[in-house]
């Protein structure tokens, strides 16, 4: 029996991990939020049984919502949940208007959510998860491989838009998750500290030239966000980038680069969204104790004169 299925379905309690980084704060009891994934037949049963909140995040203009979603899913963009900061174009907004954001989707702090997209917007389920956890919420189910999946399965899908009552989302944000770059700066280079880069590899090695100046930051290893999921499978069958490869590979996979639960680990990507999904296998799914996202990531850390390093890095996985 799989991990989520022990949590979903048992009731017991999943990992829910309190960071005790000496770089970081404790997080406090009630800020705990467990992340796991649920199968298609998990997220049916979830979306029929009136004890969760149903998001389908996939992105903008919604006509992929509007043809088929879950039973009662709220349809509510990844891009709705960021935008201008003042200084960086694509960062998350803020504790207030997350909290009004989520209110209106008819999430309040207390339920249990459920996450959805589909194919490589795998990542812009991940991100919402990840921003469930900052805001507080205590548990949130990620539908491995994505609509596609559970369409594929069988599971009930509907056209009908939900009614529903807006929650009550009160402005919440746990500490301890995020790392901005002046806590950033000095771990670089650290021996307990290990930057994980999941961009392409011409984003991480500085040959595309997107930025204001290109490569990573440097030590950082880049394990691409694909690595961790089915999205090359050998199998044209098995081919599912928002299905997420088993427990047993991905740990093989991080602890043969060097990614190993003792180290603090620091993930950044170009904004924070690629990041999102191997902070969540790391610190939910592998139990690493010490995870954190760099949310300004390349695109803050590219505009600064800090030190940049090219080529392939300390590492490299090949896809």
């Amino acid at each position: 029996m799989s991990f989520s299925r022990r949590w979903f379905l048992a009731g017991t309690s999943a990992l829910a991990i309190t960071v005790l980084s000496p770089i970081s704060a404790a997080l406090p009891a009630n800020a705990r939020t467990e992340i796991n994934l649920l199968s298609p037949a998990e997220a049916s049963s979830a979306a029929q049984s009136g004890q969760w909140k149903i998001l389908d995040v996939r992105p903008v203009p919604p006509l992929d919502y509007i043809s088929g979603h879950l039973p009662n899913a709220v349809h509510l963009s990844e891009q709705a949940f960021r935008g201008p900061n003042g200084k960086l174009p694509f960062q998350i907004w803020p504790a207030g208007d997350l909290a009004n954001l989520l209110s209106r989707a008819g999430i309040s702090n207390r339920d249990k959510v459920l996450v959805y997209s589909d194919g490589t917007n795998v990542l812009g389920a991940s991100l919402v998860a990840y921003i469930l956890e900052k805001s507080g919420v205590s548990k949130v189910g990620i539908l491995d491989g994505g609509f596609s999946a559970y369409k594929a399965s069988g599971a009930p899908v509907t056209k009908v838009f939900p009614s529903y009552r807006f929650g009550t989302f009160k402005p919440t944000t746990t500490p301890g998750l995020a790392i901005g770059l002046q806590e950033l700066l000095p771990l670089v280079g650290r021996p307990d500290v290990v930057i994980v880069d999941p961009r392409p590899k011409g984003l991480f090695e500085g040959t595309e030239q997107t930025f204001i100046r290109n490569g990573h930051i440097p030590g950082a290893i880049n394990i691409t966000w694909q690595s961790v999921t089915e999205a090359n499978n050998p199998d044209e069958a098995l081919k599912n980038p928002h299905k997420l490869k088993s427990v047993e590979a991905l740990r093989k996979l991080f602890a043969s680069h060097g990614v190993t639960p003792e180290k603090t680990v620091i993930v950044s990507c170009s904004t924070g969204r690629e990041a999102s999904l191997q902070y969540i296998v790391l610190k939910h799914l592998l139990g690493y104790p010490n995870v954190r996202i760099y949310e300004g990531s390349w695109t803050e850390y590219s505009a600064t004169q800090h030190p940049v390093q090219t080529g392939p890095g300390a590492s490299a996985v090949k896809n």
